[in-house]
């Protein structure tokens, strides 16, 4: 039986190679794939999507525009890292347009195909969570209604990526955040960006990864370089011992497609700061139960990194 999986996606160049690792695998079937602001606007992040689809020839999956700013609003910012676009900054002149997007609202969309198909959906978020977090509000039993909630995003020792102790897609909406860690009671599993680090893949990897021979992979080197220059020239310039490929994204959606990816997981009450000065945004780790929460999340502590190199080798071939 196939896993179904809901994607919940702010497409960057991490969310398309997870993307398309879901869609190279024979055992899971993309009910859908809801979009999201975050690396870039949500009319980037929607064609971005729609380039990946065009790619893998999976136009057919539905794509559904949502969330265009957190939920408290303010400007957004993008993230540097993935290119002005999002993916790289290297537009494709025949790719799809957004009239091929769904009309139907992507929150809405979480919904109904989660009350379709009850238990049986995976929810993966590789992006800020305010689709997830307004989806709730409009239906609060709908955690009930899912098989779990797979997230990339947070941190568990206050190593942060965009402040001082926050990682990206949690400082993006800090309340939405918050509002998925306390009100989603489905089994979560979080991959945090210190996980991510923690197994970064080889460059040696990357290399035959990024150059098979096939246009998945032609795509996939173009859309990497703009962020390949900046970690190589960050790594080679900050002095810290830690190196190599990591792809955020593609640690979560492994997690979904096989469940023996996960190695050690450490199960936890979990919540997120919204009032520091130095730490809003940041996943609190309630390490000794004082939060006494009912709904405990697994986060993510090692991994079988054969198995991620396996789906992401299969995702370019």
């Amino acid at each position: 039986m196939k896993k179904h999986l809901l994607l919940d996606v702010d497409c960057g160049v991490d969310d398309a190679t997870a993307i398309m690792m879901a869609l190279a695998s024979p055992n899971v079937e993309v009910l859908g794939i809801t979009c999201c602001y975050g690396n870039s606007l949500l009319e980037n992040t929607c064609r971005n999507v729609l380039r990946v689809l065009h790619v893998c020839n999976k136009l057919e999956i539905p794509v559904y525009p949502g969330s265009s700013a957190p939920v408290l609003g303010g400007p957004v910012l993008g993230a540097f890292y993935h290119g002005a676009d999002g993916l790289g900054d290297v537009p494709d002149p025949s790719a799809p347009g957004l009239d091929l997007l769904q009309k139907e609202h992507a929150v809405l969309a979480i919904i109904r195909i989660i009350n379709e198909q009850p238990g049986q959906v995976s929810l993966v978020a590789t992006g800020p969570l305010t689709n997830l977090a307004l989806a709730v509000k409009m239906e609060p039993t709908l955690p009930e209604k899912l098989k779990n909630v797979i997230i990339m995003g947070g941190n568990m020792e206050a190593v942060g990526n965009t402040s001082v102790c926050g990682e990206f897609n949690f400082v993006t909406d800090p309340e939405a955040a918050y509002v998925v860690l306390n009100e989603y009671t489905c089994p979560i599993y979080i991959a945090t960006w210190e996980f991510t680090l923690s197994c970064a893949l080889s460059w040696e990897f990357y290399d035959e990864w990024i150059n098979l021979n096939s246009e998945k992979a032609k795509f996939m080197k173009k859309i990497h370089a703009h962020s390949l220059r900046i970690t190589k020239s960050s790594q080679e310039h900050s002095g810290k011992k830690e190196s190599g490929f990591v792809s955020c994204d593609s640690y979560a959606m492994a997690a979904a497609i096989d469940e023996t990816f996960v190695t050690e997981a450490i199960e936890t009450g979990v919540s997120v700061e919204l009032r520091g000065s130095l730490t809003r945004g940041m996943m609190v780790v309630d390490w000794n139960d004082e939060l006494k929460k009912k709904s405990k999340a697994f986060v993510m502590k090692k991994c079988d990194l054969g198995k991620l190199q396996a789906l992401m080798m299969a995702a370019l071939k």
